[in-house]
C-alpha cells in the first residue's frame, strides 16, 4: 500500500504549484479511488494545510477544517433585464460577497487582468429588452467594474483579440472604449507583441504550450466576464469559452481555424483556464442567445451568476440554462464536439458535479429560458468528420520526421494521409469546401510542421477517439 500511495502521490503533484482548487482535486481523487485515511494528510501528504474529508452517500467532499467550506462557490439570482444600473450593480455585488477565494486574490492582486466577452462591430450588435443579446451587457460591465474599483486599488487592464483588425490597436468592434475609459482601464490587443511562452500547468490537454501575451503573466488575478448563449461548435458558451479570445491571430499566431477545429478546441479551452485559472467568473444571463454564438434567437433570462472557479461556475450556468453539466458529445446541445467542461472536469480541472459546489441559485427557476444549439449537420456526419481528424493526426505524428523535414516551418493541410496544400499563411490556402473538393466527408487536418514539436500536441488524444 505504501508503494501505491507513493505512486499516487507522485501524480498528484503536477498540481501543487496550482490554486486551492487544483489540490483539493488530488485529495478528492486519492481518495475515493483508494480510501486513505481521515489523518494521512496531517502525517506527511504533499499539503501542508488542515484538511478534512467526509463521505456521503457515496459522494466525497473535501472542506477546509473549521470552515466546511466545498471547494467551489458559485451564487446566481434573479435580476430583472429592465433593472437599473444601480440595481443590476447592488445585485452583483451582493452574490459575489460570498467569494471569499475570489476577493481574496484580487485584493492582494497588483496587476489585474479581465477577458469579457464584448467584441463586435458597433453597426452589427443585435439588442433584446434593451439589452446586448450576443455580448456581455453595458451594464453589467460598468457594475463589474465600479465593484472591483471599490474592492481594490491594483492595476486593471482589459484583454481581448480583435479579429477585425488584428495588426494594430483595439479597433472598430472595441466599443466598449468610453465605459473602460471612465474607470482608467487600458484595453491591451491579446493578438500584438510582447508575447510569452506558456506552459500549461500539468503539461496540458491537447497541447503542452500555448504563445499568448505578456500581459497574461505579468497579471496576478484573472476575471472572466462572458454572456450566456448557446454555441454551434461547442454547444454552449460562458465563462470558458470566452477564454477563446485569447490566442493570437495571424500574422503573429495561429489562423483561428488551428485551435477552433475539430476535435481539439474542446481540450484546448481547458488547457486557457489552466493557463489563466481565473479567479473570479461572471456570466451575465440578463439576456442570452440559443442556437448559436451570433445570428441565434434572444432570450430573455433575468439572471446574474459568479463563481471563484471557471469550470464550477460554468456547470452551474449550464444547469440554469437546462443542460446537466455532465452531459457531453453527442448529446445536445454538444452536437459537434465534446464538452469543454465535461473534459476538463475528466482531467482534475474544476468540476460538473453540483453536489461539489457550494451553488445557492436563489429562487431561479430551472431553465431560465429555453436554450438549445442548432443541428447544422447529422451526427453520423459529425462522427466521421471527428474520425478522421483523428486519423489525420495521427499520421502526421507517424510520419512527422518525414513531414516536418520536408515542410519545414511551414503549415499544411492533410487528407487522407497526403498533403493538399502548404504555405506559410493557411488564410491563402482557400476555403474548406474547395480544398475538400468532392470528398466533403473526409477532414481536413491543418498543422505546422515543426521539427521540435515546440507546441506539443497530445495525440493521444486521438487514440482516444479512434479507440471508442
Amino acid at each position: 500500500m505504501r508503494k501505491q500511495w507513493g505512486a499516487l502521490r507522485q501524480r498528484a503533484y503536477r498540481f501543487q504549484d496550482g490554486p486551492e482548487h487544483s489540490k483539493q482535486y488530488w485529495l478528492r481523487w486519492i481518495c475515493l479511488g483508494q480510501g486513505l485515511p481521515q489523518n494521512y494528510f496531517a502525517r506527511g501528504g504533499p499539503i501542508q494545510y488542515p484538511v478534512s474529508t467526509q463521505l456521503r452517500a457515496g459522494k466525497l467532499t473535501t472542506y477546509e477544517e473549521g470552515t466546511m467550506e466545498k471547494a467551489y462557490k458559485v451564487r446566481a439570482t434573479g435580476c430583472d433585464h429592465q433593472a437599473s444600473r444601480d440595481e443590476i450593480y447592488q445585485t452583483l455585488k451582493s452574490i459575489t460577497a460570498p467569494l471569499s477565494r475570489s476577493w481574496e486574490k484580487i485584493e492582494n492582486a497588483r496587476k489585474i487582468l479581465i477577458k469579457v466577452n464584448m467584441q463586435m462591430r458597433t453597426q452589427n450588435i443585435r439588442r433584446i429588452g434593451g439589452r446586448r443579446q450576443e455580448l456581455v451587457d453595458d451594464d453589467v460591465l460598468h457594475s463589474s467594474l465600479r465593484l472591483l474599483r471599490e474592492r481594490t486599488d491594483a492595476e486593471i487592464s482589459v484583454l481581448d483579440t480583435d479579429i477585425v483588425a488584428p495588426n494594430g490597436e483595439p479597433g472598430e468592434t472595441f466599443n466598449m472604449r468610453p465605459l473602460f475609459e471612465e474607470f482608467g482601464i487600458p484595453p491591451i490587443e491579446a493578438g500584438m507583441p510582447p508575447f510569452e511562452r506558456y506552459q500549461v500547468p500539468g503539461g496540458g490537454l491537447m497541447f503542452s504550450t500555448y504563445q499568448l501575451s505578456a500581459a497574461i503573466a505579468e497579471a496576478d488575478a484573472f476575471i472572466s466576464i462572458a454572456k450566456m448563449k448557446n454555441h454551434a461548435f461547442m454547444g454552449i458558451t460562458l465563462c470558458l469559452k470566452n477564454l477563446f479570445g485569447l490566442p493570437p491571430t495571424q500574422p503573429h499566431g495561429r489562423i483561428r481555424t488551428y485551435f477552433h477545429h475539430p476535435v481539439r478546441l474542446s481540450y484546448v479551452l481547458p488547457d486557457l483556464g489552466l493557463i489563466t485559472q481565473p479567479c473570479l467568473n461572471i456570466i451575465d444571463g440578463l439576456t442570452g442567445q440559443a442556437r448559436m454564438e451570433w445570428g441565434g434567437e434572444g432570450r430573455i433570462c433575468d439572471t446574474l451568476i459568479a463563481g471563484d472557479h471557471i469550470i464550477a461556475t460554468d456547470a452551474c450556468g449550464h444547469h440554469l440554462m437546462g443542460t446537466d453539466p455532465h452531459l457531453d458529445w453527442p448529446t445536445p446541445p454538444f452536437r459537434r464536439d465534446r464538452s469543454p467542461i465535461a473534459v476538463a472536469a475528466e482531467h482534475g480541472f474544476g468540476t460538473v458535479d453540483l453536489e461539489e459546489i457550494d451553488f445557492d441559485k436563489g429562487d431561479l427557476q430551472v431553465p431560465v429560458a429555453e436554450f438549445d444549439s442548432q443541428e447544422l449537420d447529422p451526427t453520423e456526419s459529425i462522427a466521421q468528420l471527428r474520425r478522421t481528424t483523428a486519423e489525420q493526426g495521427l499520421f502526421y505524428r507517424d510520419n512527422r520526421e518525414q513531414l516536418a523535414a520536408r515542410y519545414k516551418g511551414s503549415f499544411i493541410y492533410l487528407r487522407e494521409g497526403e498533403v493538399v496544400w502548404s504555405g506559410g499563411d493557411p488564410q491563402q490556402a482557400g476555403g474548406i469546401p474547395q480544398l475538400a473538393g468532392e470528398k466533403k466527408g473526409q477532414a481536413l487536418f491543418l498543422k505546422l510542421a515543426d521539427p521540435d514539436e515546440q507546441e506539443g500536441e497530445h495525440t493521444e488524444v486521438y487514440e482516444k477517439i479512434l479507440a471508442a
